[in-house]
């Protein structure tokens, strides 16, 4: 298989700096993009120009698309984009700021969505190319205390099956990877928190050890390298796919609910359509 060149962003950490490894071991370039460039340094010094570093901020709609076209321009193509950068902003709705519901949608949903228009013409023009956007269990379910997480994420999750039947035509591959709890700082300090109201804490602190509960046995981001490879190498990868233990039970019971409740007042709905 000839290698690929990929564009990752927010690879200091995580998924991203896992899936960036990944790929680079065997042989692929990446254009890995961060807010700090330095916390790449090591990743330089050990794949030399198998590696482009980038310092981007993924707010940034005008330097979103240079950073795609020097990434182009570096390695004269494009294989496999992912829309990795973003963060939890954990707060009750009632609690949110404006600037913290409007910075969570600018980095999680915006973010992704530069990228990805800066990319759709590289991609179309070679015929080929695979857009991954990272979501999570909470693309698709949700729960208290991070409910302006969800809105980014099911918002994401609406424009990517969108975007897939938009660009197939072209030969481009679209997924969207929802991981499930694994240890990696989503929840520490890459983490925002609105100013709790103390009205919420009694709910606050049942949530929060549930979601411990839920975090007793995360999964290793490591062990996200091999799936990774194996989505961007397939031939017709799944527009959707869970990442760890966990996630399609609670999509089930989530989705099995949802079914029932549409079922009981299917009555109503069709009544109510004249």
């Amino acid at each position: 298989m000839a290698p690929k060149v990929w564009f990752i962003t927010g690879t200091s950490r995580g998924f991203g700096r896992e899936w960036a490894i990944a790929a680079l071991e065997r042989g692929d370039q990446v254009a890995a993009t961060a807010r700090d460039a330095s916390t790449l340094e090591d990743l330089v010094a050990t794949y030399g120009d198998l590696i482009l570093p980038l310092e981007l901020d993924v707010n940034d709609h005008s330097s979103d698309f240079a950073a795609v076209a020097t990434a182009h321009e570096h390695f004269g193509r494009l294989d496999v984009v992912i829309n990795n950068a973003g963060y939890g902003q954990f707060g009750m709705i009632e609690e949110l700021s404006e600037t913290e519901a409007r910075d969570q949608i600018e980095t999680n949903l915006f973010g992704a969505l530069w990228i990805t228009q800066a990319a759709l013409p590289f991609l179309r023009a070679q015929g080929s190319g695979h857009i991954i956007q990272v979501t999570s269990i909470g693309g698709i379910t949700a729960f208290g205390g991070i409910g302006m997480y969800h809105a980014s994420k099911w918002a994401l999750e609406g424009l990517t099956q969108a975007l897939a039947q938009e660009v197939a035509e072209f030969g481009v591959h679209v997924t969207l990877v929802e991981p499930g709890g694994y240890a990696t700082d989503w929840g520490g300090s890459s983490a925002r928190h609105a100013t709790a109201n103390p009205a919420y804490d009694e709910l606050r602190a049942r949530t929060n050890a549930w979601r411990a509960r839920r975090m007793a046995k995360p999964g290793d981001p490591k062990a996200t390298r091999a799936a990774i490879l194996t989505i961007v190498d397939a031939d017709a990868p799944p527009l959707r796919v869970f990442f760890g233990d966990g996630p399609l039970a609670l999509a089930s019971a989530d989705y099995e609910s949802r079914l029932a409740l549409w079922r009981e007042w299917e009555p109503l709905s069709v009544a109510a359509h004249g």
